[in-house]
């Protein structure tokens, strides 16, 4: 599942950002986002942009928006699944690789603006992996954890960014989405990446309710994740590797040592 930004102005100017990772999901909700994409390449992001592009010049259309796809391994054939008409969750993964705000130019397009940038002017530096920290029990399919929030602390250092929707003795309410912030991270390299996400995951710290930061910690640990191996299938995969690791476990011997 592979998504491309795109931006228009009233101005006829079209323009695409390129795209973003979100294969990992539960419930076809997306839970970990990339950019760029470790499955693809040069040649796929010039396809599927230009074909964003197409779609939303079709429509006429005005603002931020995301046109969705679906990638086929074996083929690298790619189907549209859906626009949506709005900015994403998942945009700081964008910003963070190509530099540009996307809330301030949604603000310029809006009042008649163009956009402060031409599709010369996007280039793609390093790699940003987004995750979206849910009040939610990873270890009983996901369900949501409501409760106050008793002990707080939030990661912080170079490539970091958090952008958070609780603080301490928040409320996190049934009545709501249960996400509670999203932690982004930017590296020169995917490994780099991935290294600042572990860090940023240890650092930060949640109690009074459960929430799926040991479900990420767990992620960026696992193989597959490291290497790139990516799709909608992911997560299943990976909790069937864990409770295999749980019941081929150490011995009595092992333990006790």
């Amino acid at each position: 599942h592979i998504e491309i930004q795109v931006f228009a102005d009233s101005h006829g100017n079209v323009v695409h950002l390129g795209e973003r990772e979100c294969s990992i999901q539960r419930r076809h909700q997306k839970v970990i986002e990339e950019c760029p994409s470790p499955i693809n390449d040069h040649e796929l992001r010039r396809k599927m942009g230009e074909a964003a592009v197409k779609i939303a010049r079709a429509v006429n259309y005005l603002g931020a928006g995301t046109v969705e796809f679906l990638v086929a391994d074996a083929t690298r054939e790619f189907y549209f699944l859906e626009m949506n008409t709005r900015l994403q969750v998942e945009h700081p993964v964008t910003e963070l690789v190509t530099g540009f705000d996307l809330v301030r130019e949604q603000f310029q397009v809006a009042t008649g603006q163009a956009l402060s940038f031409s599709q010369e002017d996007v280039d793609w530096r390093g790699h940003a992996i987004e995750c979206r920290v849910y009040a939610e029990d990873p270890e009983n399919n996901f369900f949501p954890s409501p409760g106050t929030i008793t002990y707080l602390q939030e990661p912080s250092g170079p490539g970091v960014r958090l952008d958070s929707g609780v603080r301490l003795h928040s409320e996190v309410s049934i009545h709501y989405d249960s996400m509670i912030a999203k932690l982004a991270v930017w590296g020169r390299t995917r490994d780099e990446a991935i290294d600042r996400l572990k860090r940023a995951l240890d650092e930060y710290q949640v109690t009074g309710i459960t929430t799926t930061l040991p479900f990420f910690r767990q992620v960026v640990e696992d193989n597959e994740f490291r290497s790139g191996r990516l799709d909608t299938g992911f997560i299943s995969r990976f909790n069937q590797r864990q409770e295999q690791t749980v019941a081929s476990g150490p011995n009595t011997k092992e333990r006790d040592m």
